[in-house]
């Protein structure tokens, strides 16, 4: 078949791609050195829209291609270059085709449909040059990788092979042309480190150190650059270098370590990055047509398995669900705010002072029971504006300005008089809770929203002695507050309209995730990893050694495992929450002894590091006290798996939130879950979980699986 007719049959599949034309324009180059011919890539929209290739714009490629090679083949052109619209080259495949495709030839047809295309720029009769003068990721990087040169904008902000973090291998030439380009080692970091490591974007200037690109240029005049250098690289006064590649044992270790960098990551549980590095083994040889066949097929397997549509669905959770909140009010009734109170000033306290302060840009007020304290969250946010400065993210003049607008007082009469927005980061406790909030009731003004970071506790209790319990939202981060981008936004009972519009609007502007949560004890987050954990605590509690519960739960590929997040999180906080969990259900939480045991000896978690690996230590494998029920990782994991799923279950039979898809953006934004799971219901779903336990499955066929 042919590229022409493999396109076509594609497009057919795909009517509503948003098309990329490539207008071939032609230009004198400078110093005489000839007639060329310069392709821009552009699908007519603005930055906001980025450039995409589906099988009308491959196609729309090829054709262009048709006329410069008959061009190139007359000798009426001595070059051709492939550029961008103004601020991106190309982001790669149009990820909305891959989700409608429902066979395994269809999904073949695409890697083939790329490959037929982009090879071309290798095959023609004068030299090719790639500009990326913008975010270049994906099928943007490959595209440039099959041309003989490549520049590189200074100002370049994103350019990656993010394929194996959505689930796929880089295809359309990546895996192959990369490694041969600049080595196995540094490929090994491009395509699997940095993709593993949550999308890791490179800048121009590494593009350039790691010798991706030929040359550097400012981004002013970056195309005008680029041509002058194109030309004396065709007259022969520039002469590129590259360095020859390691072909012996180097390569074999480079794919170790990726392996081992997989293995650390995934623990085997998703098959994407495993697949990339065969690929980059075979590429040893330097077959070319070798590594694109191989490539093919890995994209079409992959295409067709669980985790490409759970890693796309995860995706577009982030992207566009994270950003139109299910169930918020209408924006129009959020009302201004133009100061900010912080009832605390510890480290909580001080980071949401800190975020305010950056993303609003308005005064904000600390206080706290005695001068040290308010002294301390002042000073805390001051050292970390400096650090701003000194790492060159802010001037001296904003920095000025930013410390100038956050201050402390003892008195919250003085502190809140005028504040638009209020939120407390104090002791979990709910009477302590309630008094801050009749102590701010009786100073702040009328229109005021009180926000609460509580974690676990109700946010109706809370508002219930109050005169206006109708301003009063829960308002949960997760730690670290600079990091992780979930809010939790709880709806009390007698919550209205313009305080959560109020709140969703300043979670948009702290650029946080927010999801619309019931008030129901600890939300979403901290009620399914406290079941998680509950479960893993019980099964050692019942007599399975620590390591066997640790391991059982690594193929799910969490960034960590769950006794090293209960030492992140804190051995007194987890405790705290699973108490409380446990009065509200007392059937299904329990409180593990031997936690109490570790929090009372005043433990910091199960672990020392003596070895610079996690050992269980010593003085906490002295407190444990377990029965004599021994089961395997397989068992642990079940029985896990089993109670998560339960939970959630409940959890929207509750209308804790409006959908799956909420838990799965919960679980991905505010506890770092893989987008390889799509948070955890398709992964229940695909391991036949759901069904186990709640008699159906969380999500409809063809949301984050293959249609059928």
């Amino acid at each position: 078949m042919s590229t022409t007719e493999l396109l076509k049959g594609a497009a057919e599949l795909f009517p509503d791609e948003v098309v990329t034309q490539a207008h071939v324009r032609h230009l004198d180059l400078p110093f005489g050195a000839g007639r060329f011919a310069l392709i821009t890539l552009d699908n007519g929209f603005d930055h906001t829209k980025p450039t995409t290739f589906g099988p009308q714009s491959l196609a729309n490629l090829d054709s262009a291609i048709d006329q410069v090679e008959k061009e190139a083949a007359a000798g009426e052109i001595v070059g051709i270059g492939v550029t961008g619209k103004p601020f991106i080259f190309a982001v790669g495949a149009d990820l909305k085709g891959v989700e409608l495709l429902k066979e395994h030839k269809d999904a073949l047809a695409i890697g083939k449909g790329g490959h037929e295309v982009f090879k071309r720029l290798s095959g023609l009769a004068v030299p090719t040059f790639a500009y990326y003068n913008g975010a270049a990721m994906g099928g943007g990087v490959e595209v440039g990788l099959h041309c003989a040169y490549r520049t590189v904008s200074k100002a370049l902000p994103a350019f990656s092979l993010p394929e194996v973090f959505l689930g796929l291998v880089p295809g359309w030439g990546g895996c192959t042309l990369l490694p041969n380009l600049i080595g196995a080692d540094k490929a090994v970091s491009v395509i699997i480190e940095n993709s593993l490591n949550q999308n890791k974007q490179l800048k121009g200037q590494q593009v350039f150190d790691l010798g991706i690109a030929d040359a550097i240029f400012e981004g002013a005049d970056f195309l005008e650059q680029s041509l002058i250098w194109t030309a004396n690289v065709l007259k022969g006064d520039v002469e590129v270098e590259r360095p020859v590649i390691d072909r012996g044992e180097a390569w074999d270790q480079a794919v170790a370590r990726g392996r081992f960098v997989a293995d650390s990551k995934v623990h085997g549980a998703a098959p994407a990055a495993y697949r990339a590095l065969d690929i980059i083994a075979a590429a040893k040889n330097g077959d070319l047509q070798q590594g694109y066949d191989a490539e093919d097929v890995a994209l079409a397997d992959l295409i067709m398995g669980g985790e490409l549509r759970a890693g796309i669905y995860a995706f577009n959770l982030v992207q566009k669900r994270g950003k139109r909140p299910a169930g918020a009010p209408d924006k129009s009734l959020a009302r201004p705010v133009t100061k900010v109170g912080v009832v605390g000033a510890g480290l909580m306290a001080s980071q949401l002072a800190l975020l305010f302060l950056r993303r609003l840009e308005v005064p904000v007020v600390l206080t706290d029971i005695d001068q040290e304290r308010v002294d301390k969250g002042v000073g805390y946010v001051h050292a970390e504006i400096e650090k701003l400065l000194g790492k060159g993210r802010i001037n001296q003049d904003k920095a000025n300005r930013l410390k100038a607008l956050v201050t402390g007082v003892l008195d919250k009469a003085e502190g809140f008089a005028d504040a638009d927005f209020v939120i407390e980061a104090v002791f979990e406790e709910i009477g302590v809770k309630q008094q801050v909030f009749a102590e701010v009731e009786a100073v702040a003004p009328a229109h005021a929203i009180f926000a609460t970071n509580t974690s676990s506790l109700s946010v109706s209790e809370m508002a219930s002695k109050l005169k206006n319990p109708e301003r009063v939202v829960g308002f949960h981060f997760f730690n670290p507050v600079a990091i992780l981008p979930l809010l939790e936004i709880v709806r009390g009972e007698q919550t209205d309209d313009a305080s959560l519009a109020t709140a969703f609007a300043v979670a948009k502007k702290l650029k946080k995730t927010a999801v619309l949560v019931k008030d129901a004890p600890a939300f979403v987050v901290n009620r399914i990893l406290t079941r998680f954990m509950g479960e893993v605590q019980n099964v050692i509690d019942e007599g399975t050694p620590v390591e066997v519960a640790e391991k059982a739960v690594e193929p799910l590929g969490l960034p960590m495992s769950p006794l090293v997040l209960l030492e992140l999180v804190g051995p007194a906080i987890g405790l705290h929450v699973s108490e409380t969990l446990n009065r509200a259900f007392p059937d299904r939480f329990t409180v593990s002894p031997n936690l109490a045991a570790v929090v009372k000896a005043g433990k910091r978690g199960f672990y020392v590091y003596d070895s610079g690996k996690p050992e269980l230590d010593p003085e906490v494998s002295a407190l444990l006290e377990q029965g004599d029920t021994v089961l395997t990782e397989e068992q642990v994991r079940a029985r896990v798996l089993d109670a998560v799923a339960q939970e959630i279950g409940l959890m929207l039979d509750e209308g804790v939130v409006a959908e799956a898809q909420d838990i799965d953006l919960c679980l991905i934004t505010g506890a770092g879950w893989p987008f390889h799971l799509g948070g955890i219901t398709p992964y229940l779903d695909r391991e036949g979980v759901s069904e186990r336990v709640n008699g159906k499955k969380f999500l409809a066929p063809g949301v984050a699986s293959v249609p059928v």
